[in-house]
């Protein structure tokens, strides 16, 4: 995800020395990718490759049918086992991080020594003759993608110690499998962490951690994709931070730690049991779901807007939309209303949101005047592209007025410069080429700062990147604090950033659980070119009979926001957008 930004440094620092401890040349295609940031970055050096020499006796199938037979353990899991080898089958390809990769070629030149630990059940400790031999290539780091639970003085081996990932919330999950028991108790997020690890298991010192989306279903596969390749570039992420501004900088933004509030101490393979208590209901909901998936068609996501307006504003710190307090804007058939930026232009409050037509499955954005009882005055369409757009976030910088509205299914970002006021656009140019969602845009003291949220190719996972210019139209420079997010519950826009007071405040959407569940109005604490924090001020659940709300605009007395529910397609479909579905189903273009 937008890992090339961390190929290069401009410190003047000597080239970081890393290690890496393996087991074979044979890794999975995400530990791959790692080490491959790592030999095309200008500021690290891989310089030693330790293998893990210890060989496990190789056995028969007959032996190992025997073993199985012998093991109580194995046995009370056979049902994961058989789920496991059946679900593996549910991702391939580019997008599977599990798939066998030959790391050869890119550690050939690297000096490499095997290493045979002492074992005492799950714990592996290095000689000293190894040891002195990993001391003299004076690391920086050893990264771990081998061995087991390490202990002694290999943790010391390399100047700021031994990386290593957990693969799981730590202050949830601890155990595993990684990222199954977070489908089985119905987590809305499955995290993931970079640590340093010490003596102490599941004490590691916290070095980076973020959150990516679950998905919930029958498959424990596809629930590890975005988390293991979105953390994929962790490593390279803050080994770049470690060369650009030090160790006390790494230190600095290590995640606080906090107590453990898993349900269990720790997480162990689940039981036949446990499986049959799990997976059984599922099979069964999802024989039944492909009965009735014919009768699903009927039903749709439907978004719509809202509008509050008066002295006292709705939405404050532990509220609730609640319904009765917005008047509710209903959408021509065949089209629905969704990501509401209120605006004011010649002394009079304008709404811009997404048109989006059922038809042909594309938005448009609309505009609208907002009368004075909060009702909105006949919309009509202000921007039309060949492709989608939605989240017309507007804006003014000096004399003009400026609009960037979401692109991402042309691939780009896109400024759009107001010729005349609503509906006439040109576009002004094209500020990045990348998969982004939900570009905001804030401008103070002469510094413009965009909010883009990039999301990965593989998994899909989201982080929110922040840059800045002194042009509008201008180069953009990368915050030194990106990625500000990789939490899947904060890391997409959810509207205009606004003043609230002394605060300043940026709305964000939840997409955990389902997309657009909610959204959070963020305070932002400190914004300048070397630092960003922020802290949740504010978390504002959907409307009651709805499953989500993911924008929020301010503007004086005026707040708008907009709305998810299901609902029959025989009440928000037209003619129009039936035959747009067919040829969509068909691919009649």
């Amino acid at each position: 995800m937008h890992a090339s930004f961390y190929f290069n440094s401009s410190s003047e620092r000597p080239p970081l020395r890393i290690g890496v401890l393996l087991n074979s040349g044979f890794q999975h295609a995400w530990v791959a990718e790692v080490l491959e940031h790592i030999s095309r970055s200008n500021f690290a050096r891989l310089e030693l490759v330790v293998y893990n020499g210890e060989q496990d006796a190789k056995r028969s199938k007959l032996g190992k049918a025997i073993d199985f037979l012998r093991d109580e353990k194995k046995r009370r899991s056979l049902l994961f086992n058989l789920y496991a080898r059946w679900d593996r089958r549910q991702i391939a390809g580019p997008r599977d991080p599990f798939r066998e990769t030959d790391c050869s070629a890119l550690l050939k030149d690297v000096e490499s020594i095997a290493v045979i630990p002492f074992r005492k059940r799950f714990v592996h400790r290095f000689p000293e003759d190894d040891l002195c031999r990993i001391r003299q290539k004076n690391l920086d780091v050893l990264i771990r993608f081998g061995f087991n639970i390490l202990r002694g003085e290999i943790l010391e081996a390399a100047r700021h110690g031994v990386w290593s990932y957990h693969h799981g919330d730590n202050d949830f999950y601890r155990g595993g499998p990684p990222y199954f028991w977070e489908m089985v108790e119905g987590n809305p997020i499955s995290g993931a962490m970079l640590q340093l690890l010490t003596e102490d298991l599941d004490a590691g010192r916290v070095l980076y951690k973020g959150f990516f989306a679950t998905q919930q279903g029958l498959s424990w596969s596809r629930n590890r994709v975005q988390p293991y390749w979105g953390a994929s570039s962790f490593i390279i992420q803050k080994l770049r931070q470690l060369h650009q501004q030090g160790w006390e900088a790494v230190e600095r933004e290590r995640p606080a730690p906090a107590p453990y509030q898993g349900r269990v101490k720790l997480y162990t393979t689940p039981t036949n049991r446990q499986m049959a208590h799990w997976l059984g209901p599922r099979l069964a909901g999802a024989a039944l779901a492909w009965v009735m998936s014919p009768l699903r068609h009927l039903r749709i996501d439907h978004w719509t807007l809202a509008i509050h307006r008066g002295s006292r504003t709705h939405l404050t710190a532990g509220s609730a939309a609640d319904p009765g307090r917005f008047r509710w804007i209903q959408s021509p058939r065949g089209h629905f209303y969704a990501d509401p930026f209120l605006f004011s232009h010649g002394g009079k409050p304008w709404m811009f949101f997404e048109d989006f037509d059922y038809a042909t499955r594309r938005g448009a954005i609309a505009c609208g005047e907002v009368l004075a009882d909060g009702g909105l005055a006949k919309a009509a369409p202000v921007l039309e592209r060949p492709y989608h757009l939605s989240y017309p976030c507007i804006f003014r910088a000096g004399k003009e007025i400026y609009m960037v509205p979401e692109t991402r299914a042309n691939g780009t970002v896109e400024i759009y410069r107001c010729e005349r006021f609503p509906d006439k656009w040109e576009i002004a140019k094209v500020l990045l080429n990348a998969s982004a969602v939900d570009t905001t845009v804030w401008s103070e003291g002469g510094i413009h700062w965009f909010f883009v949220t990039l999301r990965a190719a593989r998994g899909g996972g989201l982080q929110l990147w922040l840059y800045y210019s002194a042009d509008i139209l201008g180069d953009w420079i990368s915050h030194p604090a990106n990625p500000i997010s990789t939490d899947i519950r904060s890391s997409r826009g959810g509207g205009a950033i606004y003043r609230e007071g002394e605060r300043l405040i940026r709305p964000s959407q939840d997409c955990s659980g389902n997309y657009g569940r909610s959204f959070t109005l963020n305070e932002i604490l400190v914004l300048n070119r070397e630092e960003y924090r922020e802290r949740p001020y504010c978390t504002v659940e959907a409307p009651k009979e709805m499953i989500g709300t993911h924008t929020y605009s301010r503007l004086d007395d005026i707040e708008a926001i907009d709305g998810c529910a299901v609902l029959p397609i025989y009440r928000v479909w037209d003619m129009r957008s039936l035959v747009g579905r067919i040829r969509h189903k068909l691919r009649i273009e």
